[in-house]
């Protein structure tokens, strides 16, 4: 059985890209989270790499859980989040070897995808944010989005006073019938506020209310959950399957959504979203930009029993995400007629444009010679 070589990462702040060598050739590439990601390089090479050098990567799930074990000392987000580029690279080099995209190797096929429109931006009007939702439903054929209410860990406190109770029914009304609407709250408020401005959004037809308490206080989610007719969403910030066991065991959510980066990977995030299957919950994953997150999220989607009804995509440019520009080759995230499409190009479909590589920053851990 082949076994790693190399472990490469060429990052900046906010990217890095991982590259993975076996001994036989194969390469793969993947993605740690965004983010601080010139830190999370420098936890790829000195928390994971050295425990997996010169091992076989033929079980990707047993690979991770073995620098999670070796490194049990550091759990959290930023192991997580390293994990990720090794897992994703993993993937991406078993689908280039057998000449099959991702999906295929998970159990799914390639094909399309609903998308729903997801706005990042709080500093915007209720009035501009509903007038590019028409201009993207008009001119991409979208027929879902979801916008921003409260503040981020906003403790009961709006963007600016009378934002959240303009911001519903504005979009909502321009919106109109036979549209899917949802709202994102960010950890923004009390149970109390919650709960009131649940009611809100479901007097304008809002299905979906994402994290609309303190995500770590699942005792709050439930009691919104409880309280609302509408699908109370959460999990994205959540990477130990501890947590996910009792959220998910507590019926703290109505719709579970890990991160495929934040969780360490494919791997991981498949347990999850089998543990919400067996709990009869739908997986609709967090993925908040346009790095690899979304890509692998595709290929998830197109395999899981409980996929969620559309996929997250993000609609912010290079005046939110500037960093996000120039990463690919392409554009594999095409939306037509309101759909993107998981194509049968091997591993996850996507190449990284050379340019961006070449001003990376650079790193390899290889078995010593």
């Amino acid at each position: 059985m082949a076994r790693i070589r190399t472990v490469e990462s060429f990052s900046d702040r906010f990217v890095c890209f991982v590259r993975v060598t076996d001994d036989a050739g194969a390469q793969g590439w993947g993605q740690t989270s965004t983010y601080h990601a010139d830190i999370t390089a420098q936890i790829l090479h000195r928390l994971v790499a050295p425990h997996v050098l010169d091992r076989s990567h033929e079980n990707i799930l047993s690979l991770i859980e073995r620098a999670e074990e070796r490194e049990h000392k550091f759990p959290g987000s930023h192991r997580a989040r390293a994990l990720a580029g090794l897992d994703t690279a993993l993937w991406d080099l078993h689908g280039r070897r057998a000449g099959k995209p991702v999906v295929a190797l998970i159990g799914g096929t390639p094909g399309r995808l609903r998308a729903y429109a997801s706005s990042m931006k709080r500093d915007i009007t209720p009035e501009d944010e509903a007038a590019r939702f028409l201009r993207l439903r008009d001119g991409y054929g979208f027929t879902a989005f979801k916008w921003r209410v409260g503040a981020e860990c906003g403790h009961d406190v709006d963007e600016w006073p009378g934002r959240t109770e303009a911001v519903i029914p504005v979009v909502a009304r321009a919106l109109g019938p036979g549209i899917d609407k949802l709202v994102d709250g960010n950890s923004g408020f009390g149970v109390a506020r919650a709960i009131e401005v649940g009611r809100m959004l479901e007097d304008e037809g809002i299905e979906h209310f994402e994290e609309p308490v303190p995500y770590w206080e699942m005792e709050q989610t439930r009691a919104v959950a409880e309280a609302l007719t509408l699908d109370v969403a959460g999990g994205e910030q959540d990477c130990d399957l501890n947590v996910w066991r009792r959220m998910i065991g507590m019926r703290a959510v109505d719709i579970v959504q890990p991160d495929v980066m934040y969780m360490g990977g494919l791997a991981k995030t498949l347990q999850v979203a089998a543990m919400a299957a067996e709990a009869g919950l739908p997986c609709t994953p967090h993925a908040a930009n346009l790095g690899l997150v979304t890509m692998c999220t595709m290929h998830l989607l197109r395999a899981i029993p409980n996929a969620g009804k559309y996929l997250e995509l993000s609609i912010e440019g290079a005046d939110y995400y500037p960093w996000q520009e120039g990463l690919f080759r392409g554009d594999p995230y095409r939306v037509e007629d309101g759909h993107v499409t998981v194509t049968d190009a091997p591993g996850w479909g996507l190449e990284i444009d050379p340019a961006w590589l070449e001003r990376a920053d650079y790193a390899v851990s290889e078995v010593a010679a």
